[in-house]
């Protein structure tokens, strides 16, 4: 039987490609875009598959319009992609609260305001996969994106308790960890601090840097990543975490080796912590 998916931000990128790979597989998709001028064009990837909703993940009424629009028209939502992000590039100590905040609500609150959304038609159901989109960066931190990292780091707590509740009424959860991909997320997706503290520009602008010169050259590809993501939601017993990309596992990987060693390091002293009696 024929899926319904909800997939925020699907102007470009990793969303952009995951509604259309399941669009043309046959499935229909409800995609969430900010611009008025982009319901049309999306809705004309797969013309009856693909349908385009004005959404804005930092406010819970939009997303709650959003899945009240999604039941009415299709009655059931089998699949929630939590795309939609953006990273924010600065010292900690530059960033404003605002800047703070609105990191936090686009990947984070977000996505669990929607998640609580759209659980109630999934227990009813008895069935659901709900794909939360991290990165490396919810598992490896990064200097002049801490506030990024702490962002998706966030997420994957969240998604792994939400796994827990719900892996017995058969909703799925999986954590999306991409590595670097040829998506704007590195270019124009990018926000900046608005600040500028000159002790910590060594670290920043080596960041800016990298970034702006793997731009438009990242090995992932968003076609195969989202061709992936399809065939996970096809799987009964599907992974917590589903990390793309070879540079993501070696990054991850040397991660796992420096926090074994670690952990071997200090675990005499700290298992000496507990009381003796």
């Amino acid at each position: 039987m024929a899926r319904h998916w909800i997939v925020t931000g699907v102007s470009t990128g990793l969303g952009r490609a995951i509604a259309l790979h399941a669009a043309q597989n046959g499935d229909s998709v409800t995609g969430t875009v900010r611009k008025n001028e982009q319901i049309a064009e999306f809705e004309a990837l797969v013309p009856g598959k693909t349908f385009g909703v004005m959404a804005d993940v930092r406010n819970k009424e939009s997303l709650q319009r959003l899945v009240d629009t999604v039941l009415e028209q299709f009655g059931r939502i089998d699949v929630l992609v939590n795309n939609a992000g953006y990273g924010l590039v600065g010292a900690m100590e530059e960033l404003s609260e605002a800047e703070l905040r609105d990191q936090m609500e686009v990947n984070f609150f977000g996505p669990i305001f929607l998640s609580q959304l759209v659980l109630p038609s999934m227990r009813a159901n008895r069935n659901g996969h709900i794909f939360n989109v991290s990165s490396i960066a919810g598992l490896n931190g990064t200097a002049a994106l801490g506030m990024y990292n702490a962002s998706k780091f966030a997420l994957e707590g969240f998604s792994e308790g939400l796994r827990l509740e719900t892996k017995s009424l058969g909703i799925q959860v999986t954590i999306v960890e991409p590595g670097p991909f040829r998506t704007l997320w590195a270019g124009g997706g990018l926000v900046h601090a608005q600040s500028n503290i000159p002790d910590y520009e060594p670290v920043t602008q080596q960041l800016r840097s990298r970034l702006a010169n793997v731009d438009g050259n990242q090995p992932g590809d968003p076609a195969k990543a989202a061709a992936l993501i399809f065939e996970v939601a096809l799987t009964e017993k599907a992974p917590l975490r589903l990390l793309l990309g070879k540079p993501g596992y070696q990054v991850v990987e040397a991660k796992i080796q420096r926090m074994s060693e670690e952990l071997a390091a200090w675990k005499f002293k700290g298992e000496a912590t507990d009381f003796t009696d």
